[in-house]
Formats: C-alpha cells, sequence, structure tokens
C-alpha cells in the first residue's frame, strides 16, 4: 500500500492549483511536473495529462514525463553544474530538465529538443528566461555522450534517501541506486480459480505477446500441533510481459482472468492463505471438534491487489482452498483438509475513493460480496472504511472492544513506498526525511491496535514496498520486543525470493526476477 503523497518542503514552490492542461505538448508536460512538485501525485495528473492529448502525441508525452521523474535529480545536479548562477525559479529549472531529457534521454533532434523547450517557456510566461535555456541547451547539444555519462554516474535520488540506503544495504547500493532508474517490468497474476498460468500464457501467445512464467519457492516453518513444528514450502507462478501491453490488449482481462500485479506483490497472498491452513491443521490434530468458521482480515486493502489474490486462492478447487475439495459427486474427499464451511473476510481502508477502487476490482475479477454468494462457496464479505489505528472488530456492539477474533490478518502497511520508485518516480520527490520516522509511528500504532484481534495460534503477515530497514525489519524487532507473545516465523533456505533479516525477507528490485521492494514478516501469536 503506497502512503498518501506528501508535499516536499520547498518555500520555493506556488501553492497547489487546478491542472491547466493546453498549449503545446511540452507546455503540458512542464505544467505535470509543476503540478507533481506541489505535492500532486503522478497517479492523480498523469491521466489528465494524456487525455488532453492527441494519440499521435501521448507516447511521446509519457516518455518525456516518467523520464524526466527518474532522472530528475541527476538532471537537478548537472543543470546547478552548468549555470553560472543559482537558478532559483522553480518553473525555470523545470523547463530545462525537460529539454536536457530530450536531449540526452530521448534522442530527440537537437534543433527541435532546443526550439520547442525555448517556446515553451514562452509560453508559460517565463520568456525572461530564454536566452538562459537556449544557453545551457546548446551547451549539452554540442557533446551530449559527455553530459549523459556525467548524469549517469551517480544515483538520481534526493541526498537524503540515498545515503539511508547506503546505511541499509552498503553491498547493495551502487546497483540499487541505478536501478532505481529503470523502468520496471509488467507482471500480470492469473487468476487460478479460472485458468492455468499456462494456459494464460498461450493465450498471450494468441495475442502476440510475449511472456515469461515466472516462479517462486516460500519456505518457513509452522505449528502442525501444540507441540511440534515443521517446514511448509509453496510455489508462486506469475507472468512477466517482454513488454509492457495496454490491460485491454490482455486475452479476457475484463472478465477477470487476470490481474496487473508485481511479482514480489504475488507473495503475500499465497503465505498468510498457507499459514492460515497450518493453524487450521494444527487445531485439527489438537482437538476432535472442527473449526467450521473462520475470519480473516485485510487491512490496509485498497486497491484490493492482494485481497482477490486472498479470494482467489480461497475459492479455487485445488490444495490452495480452505474448503474440501469437492468431486463430482460433491463428496468430500480431502483428508488433509480442515473442514470449513464458513469463511468471513473483512478489509479495511481508510478513505472512501480507495474503498470503491477495492470494490471495482473485485467487481471485474467476479469476486464480489454478490459473485461470491452465487458462488454458493459460504464465503461473506465484509468492506469497512475505516481507520486502521482505531478500528476495532464489532465495535458497534456494546461489549465488544478488541475482541480476538480473527484467525488471520494481512496487514499491506502504509510505507514510503520506495520500493516501487521505478513504478512511481514521483515519490522520490514527494517523500521528505521527516516522512520515514512519521511513517514509522503510523505503522506502530496500527500494528498495536489489531494484534490483539488476533486469535492465540493466528498469523499476521506483515508487508510494505519499502525498502528502508526503519519501516521494515527494525519496526518488526520493536514490535516484537514489545509484544512478549508475539513469535516471528522463520522464512526457510527453501525461499528463493528476498534476502534473509533478521525477522523477514526483502526483496529488492535488483534481482533476477526484477519485481519491486517488497518486506515480508510473518508472526505468529503464542
Amino acid at each position: 500500500m503506497r502512503q498518501n503523497s506528501t508535499a516536499p518542503r520547498n518555500n520555493k514552490l506556488k501553492p497547489s492549483s487546478n491542472l491547466i492542461m493546453n498549449g503545446s505538448v511540452r507546455v503540458r508536460v512542464i505544467r505535470t511536473l509543476l503540478a507533481i512538485q506541489n505535492g500532486q501525485s503522478l497517479s492523480s495528473v498523469l491521466d489528465p495529462l494524456l487525455n488532453s492529448l492527441h494519440d499521435g502525441d501521448k507516447g511521446f508525452a509519457h516518455a518525456l514525463l516518467l523520464t524526466t521523474l527518474r532522472q530528475w535529480h541527476a538532471l537537478a545536479r548537472l543543470l546547478d553544474s552548468l549555470a553560472d548562477n543559482p537558478i532559483d525559479e522553480i518553473e525555470v529549472r523545470t523547463t530545462i530538465q525537460v529539454g536536457l531529457v530530450q536531449l540526452l534521454y530521448l534522442e530527440v533532434a537537437d534543433h527541435a529538443a532546443i526550439h520547442e523547450t525555448v517556446e515553451a517557456a514562452k509560453e508559460i510566461e517565463f520568456a525572461h528566461s530564454t536566452g538562459l535555456v537556449n544557453a545551457i541547451l546548446r551547451k549539452v547539444a554540442k557533446n551530449p555522450s559527455k553530459f549523459r555519462k556525467k548524469c549517469d554516474k551517480k544515483h538520481s535520488l534526493p541526498n537524503w534517501l540515498a545515503y539511508q540506503l547506503k546505511q541499509d544495504w552498503s553491498e547493495q547500493y551502487d546497483e540499487l541506486t541505478q536501478g532505481l532508474r529503470q523502468p520496471a517490468p509488467m507482471f500480470l497474476r492469473v487468476n487460478s480459480a479460472v485458468t492455468s498460468v499456462e494456459d494464460y500464457q498461450h493465450a498471450l501467445d494468441g495475442a502476440e505477446i510475449d511472456a515469461d512464467i515466472v516462479e517462486l519457492t516460500t519456505g518457513f516453518n509452522v505449528a502442525n500441533s501444540s507441540e511440534s513444528a515443521t517446514s511448509t514450502t509453496l510455489s508462486t507462478k506469475g507472468l512477466r510481459l517482454h513488454q509492457s501491453t495496454a490491460v485491454n490488449a490482455l486475452p479476457d482481462f475484463a472478465l477477470g482472468t487476470a490481474s496487473v500485479q508485481d511479482m514480489h506483490a504475488q507473495l503475500a497472498a499465497p503465505i498468510i492463505n498457507q499459514a492460515l491452513m497450518a493453524k487450521l491443521s494444527a487445531e485439527k490434530s489438537d482437538t476432535e471438534n472442527t473449526n467450521n468458521e473462520i475470519h480473516i482480515l485485510d487491512a490496509c486493502a485498497a486497491p484490493g491487489g492482494k485481497l482477490a489474490h486472498w479470494l482467489e486462492l480461497i475459492s479455487a478447487n485445488d490444495e490452495s482452498s480452505l474448503f474440501h475439495v469437492k468431486q463430482d459427486n460433491n463428496e468430500i474427499s480431502s483428508e488433509t483438509s480442515p473442514a470449513i464451511t464458513d469463511i468471513k473476510v473483512t478489509a479495511i481502508d481508510n478513505e472512501a475513493p480507495r474503498i470503491e477502487r477495492i470494490r471495482e476490482n473485485l467487481q471485474r475479477l467476479n469476486l464480489s460480496q454478490h459473485d461470491l454468494q452465487q458462488a454458493d462457496n459460504s464465503i461473506g464479505l465484509n468492506i469497512v472504511c475505516a481507520d486502521a489505528t482505531r478500528w476495532q472488530h464489532g465495535k458497534n456492539k456494546k461489549a465488544a472492544t478488541n475482541e480476538s477474533v480473527f484467525d488471520a490478518i494481512l496487514l499491506d502497511s502504509p510505507c514510503t513506498a520506495t520500493g516501487v520508485i521505478r513504478r512511481h518516480p514521483d515519490i522520490s520527490i514527494l517523500r521528505t526525511e521527516e516522512d520515514i520516522e512519521q511513517t514509522a509511528l503510523l505503522q506502530a500504532d496500527i500494528l498495536h491496535n489489531l494484534w490483539p484481534q488476533l486469535k492465540a495460534g493466528g498469523y499476521l503477515l506483515y508487508v510494505t514496498c519499502s525498502i528502508l530497514k526503519q519501516e521494515n525489519v527494525e519496526q518488526m524487532q520493536d514490535f516484537i520486543t514489545h509484544h512478549n507473545d508475539a513469535v516471528a516465523i522463520e522464512f526457510t533456505e527453501d525461499c528463493s525470493w528476498g534476502i534473509e533479516q533478521a525477522i523477514g525477507r526483502q526483496c529488492l528490485p535488483i534481482d533476477s526476477v526484477n519485481g519491486d521492494g517488497f518486506y515480508y514478516a510473518l508472526l505468529m501469536k503464542s
């Protein structure tokens, strides 16, 4: 889950205003960049930009905007080295950086890049800067390879973030900071309740879309009774496209056959689902009584990708399902699966528009409450708009207060989202050093509120898309220190992903899979 954007603390920026989409393509990109520097997120301004353009201009505008954001801080340092005097006007700096991107990264013809960028300065009513814009761009155009090498030599991150990554990941620092400047690949999650990864790959082949199957193995230790534990191993398969593709070109996308989801993000639902099955199996071995109702929680659930994946696993007619596998004669055949007759799923998030996004995604995947009821699989879904730092299950009941009601909790925690900078390069502009401490406090508040609502023997999977240790392993170490009933579950050597931490595992966006930066920690309540 991405934390809400925070405006950079820069007193040279103007107050945020409505985004005006007129003028040349470059002018519209410049205005979009100014809006981002004023605190608006890329996700909120990208569609207005593209929708304002003719189809023939959309590709160039998208490349110009995204490349400028990815190289933003490196370009700023280059600009400072080229200017005789400091350039304080943010509009002028942005205009020049857009010109530099055309010359250094997009291979736009010199005369076109320089002339159109100078004209853009006039259009945004900064005609007094045209001489400066022209002079700097002409200097770079004389030897673009030299200035490209200078720009690429170091990172393109704010210095505070680069410093923190150096502290956290000294061995991976150079590769990591360069990797964050690159575009991320597009991954697909296939709905296992509908088709297989292999069959969907064939469908993609038929649509002339090239994709590789990526398989990740996860191993961890789970309790199988009150006195013993064993290792469990599971496999997660997804598809990595050779080239990013519009979703409307994907076979049966509108029918819910596949979803766009990073490969490392696809680990969450299988892990918590497997842990939950281990809990139920342990209960079955400890007592003759069958637990025929379970309650699970997806906290901070928007936009709903991990929730949908979990629902797909629950409703799939295979070994991943919490229900018994049924044969054609409708008789229960599995001897190892716990006998479940009723599953209650609660999902919460704290903003109404984000709740609506969850509903829309589930609707496309045929996983809405209506769809689940029609399927007659005894899954009850309740989506709640609530603050995870204060929300308590059943708080409207007279005697309910922090009940231990959940068998499993998936906490896709708010974070600074530094692990997804490749997909959301605006993060490197919007985040500040102060955000880390504030986010860590928010995470702790959510953990402290949700933990009492987890049953003894239940599991909580803590997930972030951050690569900063303060939000990840250090957060978990602090939590366990203050909660004697929290036990960290060990991920075993069977894991084919991530880097082992004191607690949990950390994925970095530089491994062979090329997925995003994610952290996973699995806790059991003793």
